[in-house]
């Protein structure tokens, strides 16, 4: 509370209680409270009563009254200036996380602003404690940014600063490491292919032992690795988990013309995970960083998928090769039986005849029934393998007839001309929803080519949804939509015969 005064009021944030007392004269009196110029509703007191004048908001006050004595003479007094502000400063900082190495040095002020309305600038007067923060240690560290304006209001902002290793010499060993690594490698291959071109050189003017059983170096490289899949797959083995999942795998046969192991695949899955993980710490050596724990997940798990896009696409090149050329084995078959062929006798005519995955897998049937398998058995083999509808209805119509007998020539005529109805329906839908498909894919690839193209224009336009938590679930909401999208426009688009 103070007393009205014709004084200037030092400024202050707290409500001011002005009390004025007028003199034993006063009769009456009124009074107009003026806020920053502006003055506002007048206030009249009939009596020679004490006023309390409560100022309560942001501003400049000043109070005029005007009072009347016994005689009718007025008086003017006009107080000195009332100063409250309640507004605090504001402080802007442009960088809320900083990521540095323990000890880096670093200017922690550059980009922070403060101002205020009543004070102005007031970033000379901003106060930190990083001289309080230890920054020699690994962790995230908060850096406080405070600041008080002449009315004594203070606010207060924070940021982060992530505080991580210094490799620098560990990055520079490794820099250094493929630098010198790569150099014996070039030099290695110099030496090597002038070796290579001496040999030729004097190979003409020498004899070559029939007893020579040297290997070169690349072959003698693939045999260690070799060696090396095939010990990782009997130490693999010994998991009950994997031996069952490399089970998947078995169909992967058909492009290996040696003995065929599934855990050996699972094994090259593994080494090319490592491969990648490899690669990816060589690209962050060259960019001056190490790859962490978390970060070598990613690779891993790409190098792990890789082999199976690559075989996935190869099988089904291989089923499609095979699809297209049923009717051509089924054909011939038949026309072997009306000659009076046999069954292997048959089966043997498709191996001549026909080239590709075909003549292969029917090779397979052929050997299996010469060392003593059951046709039926064999087809059934075949079927399993391959797993497209013509092999099974073919295997399916052999069992029949196995089990039944029948005239054989009248059952593949009609397997042959089901085959060929189904295979000239595929090719008319295949016609007739080549437009379709082309929309669909079009549709899907769109917002991918759309995202690729902001991002190469705008690397930034994306980082809010990177940064910002909701912006990561929203990601998540979109990225669902749009497999279930794929997976409905597929399973809508998907014609089954």
């Amino acid at each position: 509370m103070k007393e009205l005064s014709i004084e200037n009021i030092e400024i202050t944030n707290e409500d001011v209680l002005v009390t004025y007392t007028p003199s034993s004269d006063v009769i009456n009196y009124s009074y107009i409270i003026v806020k920053d110029g502006v003055n506002g509703s007048s206030n009249y007191v009939n009596s020679n009563k004490i006023s309390n004048i409560l100022l309560e908001d942001t501003g400049t006050y000043k109070i005029i009254i005007t009072t009347t004595n016994p005689k009718g003479v007025k008086k003017v007094i006009t107080s000195g200036e009332y100063k409250i502000d309640k507004e605090s400063p504001i402080i802007n900082i442009k960088n809320k996380t900083y990521k540095i190495k323990s000890n880096q040095t670093i200017d922690f002020m550059e980009g922070v602003t403060a101002s205020d309305i009543t004070d102005g600038d007031l970033t000379n007067k901003i106060e930190t404690n990083i001289d309080d923060l230890d920054l020699s240690h690994e962790g995230i560290k908060t850096i406080e940014y405070s600041v008080s304006d002449s009315a004594g209001n203070k606010v207060t902002e924070t940021a982060f600063i992530t505080v991580t290793r210094d490799n620098t010499n560990l990055i520079r060993l490794g820099q250094i490491g493929i630098v010198i690594t790569a150099m014996l490698i070039i030099l290695f291959l110099v030496k090597y292919i002038r070796s290579i071109k001496l040999e030729k050189r004097f190979s003409r003017y020498t004899i070559n032992s029939s007893k020579n059983k040297s290997i070169s170096l690349f072959d003698n490289l693939y045999y260690q690795y070799l060696d090396f899949v095939s010990k990782l797959s009997k130490s693999l083995s010994k998991s009950a988990f994997l031996k069952k999942r490399s089970n998947r795998y078995n169909k992967y046969e058909c492009f290996y013309n040696k003995e065929y192991n599934a855990m050996d695949f699972m094994a090259r899955k593994i080494i090319v995970g490592f491969i990648y993980i490899v690669v990816a710490c060589l690209a962050k050596l060259v960019n001056s960083s190490i790859l962490t724990v978390f970060e070598m997940i990613i690779p891993f798990i790409i190098g792990f998928y890789t082999l199976d896009i690559i075989y996935i696409y190869k099988y089904t090149m291989y089923k499609k090769k095979i699809e297209n050329d049923m009717l051509n084995a089924i054909t011939i078959m038949n026309n072997a039986f009306k000659a009076g062929r046999s069954i292997v006798q048959a089966v043997d005519l498709v191996t001549i005849e026909l080239k590709g995955p075909i003549a292969k897998e029917f090779k397979k049937i052929h050997t299996e029934i010469s060392l003593g398998l059951d046709v039926e058995v064999a087809f059934k083999r075949f079927a399993d393998r391959i797993n497209i509808s013509e092999a099974v209805y073919l295997t399916s119509s052999l069992s029949v007839l196995n089990k039944t007998g029948g005239n054989i020539i009248k059952v593949f005529d009609s397997i042959e001309k089901n085959v060929f109805m189904r295979k000239k329906l595929q090719d008319e839908l295949k016609t007739l929803t080549s437009s379709s498909k082309l929309i669909t894919y079009v549709l899907i690839f769109v917002p991918i080519i759309f995202i690729i193209f902001i991002g190469i224009i705008n690397k930034e336009y994306f980082n809010p949804l990177f940064e910002n938590p909701l912006g990561i679930i929203l990601m998540l909401i979109m990225l669902i939509i749009y497999i279930t999208y794929i997976i409905i426009v597929k399973r809508l688009m998907k014609v089954r015969i």
